[in-house]
This record gives structure tokens, C-alpha cells and sequence, in this order.
């Protein structure tokens, strides 16, 4: 049995501090600058979990026994277009869009879903370990677990094809979530951080990282912030304009955020 790391609305500082002396101290990839392009309002009662774009709408799957509900929204508004809310007992994970279907993981039940892009539900399928993020770059479908290891998944018979080994140096990088694929990388969510690892496909080295610190910083200053929970997670990537999208679980905030893709300064 894998060790869960997740542990939602009980940490303590100290045991946060724990969770992190894993980081690198000095991280052998540049962090790349990025640069504010607009703001839109997110739905605070949305534990995010994963987050993509399906036809210029914004495909999202929040968390929470009791809470956990896949929808299809506006990015500017936020407003709901459609909304699946999964059942009770099932904690909503990663979320993407394969082709003609959304792909959806639970975070502990050993189940996934598959939706038409209406959001009716066609079927499921068995994960083997637990559920965290989810990805599809074009060929296959790539997962999470809060490991280290990233696993490629067959897009039609849900099978495991490889895995990888992420890892910035000689540094393995742990608890790996919510996951995006933009211009050739894999774009991770680190829990519990505000970076998230740009990783390079084929042998999963990190090449970059994105420091959203400043964002999270932003919305630190409101009354009641569960600085603990509320954390960084979510990213859609727009080809159109070259932009991603981020959030965080129930951040009143969406970024529309453009990458320079080179070191900061």
C-alpha cells in the first residue's frame, strides 16, 4: 500500500514543514518569468483538483467527499454551464480532455471516469494506485499519484504503458498533482508549493519551473484563508494564445498568466 501524503483540512505547520524538507534547497533548473495578462473570478467552493479547456470553456473537477463535482464553465464569468456531481463517497481528482472524451480519476476509491463531452457519464475504469492528476498530450493519457513517477496510460484500454521518474538533477520531486501538457513539457503542480515543474517528457527531467508565489501571496490578505488547503492547483493551457490558466482549491482568483520561458532576472 502507498503511503498517502494528502491530508486535507488537519495539517499542522510543523508537519507542512515536514512534508517539504524534500526540496531542493537550490534547484538545478532556471525558474522561467511570467507576466499577469487578466483576471477572472473563481468559484470558492471549487477544491480544485484538475482543470482544462474544452472548446474555449473551462473543464473542471473539484475534490471533497461530498463536494466532488466535474462542470464545464465560462473562463471570464466563471458562470456554469454544465455540472456532474460525482457520488458522495468519491473524492474528484484530475481531470482532462482526450479527443472525444473527459477522463476523469477519484483520489482514493481505485476508480476512474469517462464522460462524452456533454458530461454524460459512458463508463469507468480501475487506477491502481491513488488519483492526483491527469494529462493527455496528443497520443496518450499521463497520470499522477503524489509520487515521483508520472504513468503514461493507453487512452483506450486504460493500461499503463511506461512511467518516468521525475526528478530536477539529481533531486527526485515528490507529490507531483494536477498536471497540464503545453509545447511539448509536462506542466506539474508541486503540493503544497506555489512552483510547479516543467518536465521534460521522454526521461522526466525538470527544465523549468514556474514560481507563483507571488499570486498566492495576493490572496493571503483575505480574512479566513486556509493557507494550509488553499493551495496552488490547477492549470489549463490555451493553444490559441499561447497563455495557461491557473487557480487553486477554492481561490476566488483564475490568472491568465503568459510564460517568457526564460530565466528570471
Amino acid at each position: 500500500m502507498q503511503l498517502s501524503w494528502r491530508i486535507v483540512t488537519v495539517c499542522k505547520p510543523a508537519m507542512v514543514a515536514a512534508l517539504l524538507a524534500w526540496m531542493p534547497a537550490h534547484a538545478a533548473a532556471p525558474n522561467w518569468s511570467y507576466h499577469v495578462v487578466a483576471e477572472f473570478p473563481h468559484d470558492t467552493a471549487a477544491f480544485t483538483e484538475g482543470l482544462a479547456l474544452l472548446d474555449g470553456h473551462l473543464l473542471e473537477s473539484t475534490g471533497l467527499e461530498g463536494r466532488s463535482f466535474l462542470s464545464i464553465r465560462d473562463v471570464t464569468s466563471g458562470e456554469i454551464f454544465k455540472r456532474y456531481a460525482l457520488d458522495p463517497r468519491d473524492f474528484g481528482e484530475g481531470a482532462t480532455v482526450a479527443g472525444n472524451r473527459i477522463v476523469q480519476l477519484t483520489w482514493h476509491s481505485g476508480v476512474g471516469y469517462f464522460y462524452d463531452l456533454d458530461l454524460k457519464r459512458l463508463g469507468s475504469f480501475v487506477i491502481n494506485t491513488e488519483g492526483w492528476g491527469l494529462t493527455w498530450d496528443g497520443r496518450s493519457l499521463i497520470r499522477s499519484d503524489g509520487s515521483s513517477t508520472l504513468r503514461f496510460i493507453n487512452a483506450d484500454s486504460y493500461s499503463e504503458t511506461r512511467t518516468i521518474d521525475v526528478h530536477d538533477g539529481e533531486q527526485r520531486i515528490w507529490q507531483l498533482n494536477e498536471l497540464e501538457w503545453a509545447n511539448g513539457h509536462i506542466y506539474a503542480n508541486v503540493w503544497h508549493t506555489d512552483r510547479i515543474a516543467v518536465i521534460e517528457p521522454a526521461d522526466g527531467h525538470v527544465i523549468a519551473w514556474l514560481d507563483l508565489g507571488a499570486l498566492n501571496r495576493r490572496l493571503l490578505k483575505q480574512r479566513n484563508w486556509n493557507s494550509l488547503d488553499y493551495v496552488l492547483n490547477g492549470i489549463a493551457f490555451d493553444p490559441k494564445t499561447g497563455h495557461f490558466l491557473v487557480t487553486g482549491k477554492c481561490w476566488p482568483t483564475l490568472f491568465e498568466i503568459e510564460v517568457d520561458s526564460k530565466p528570471e532576472h
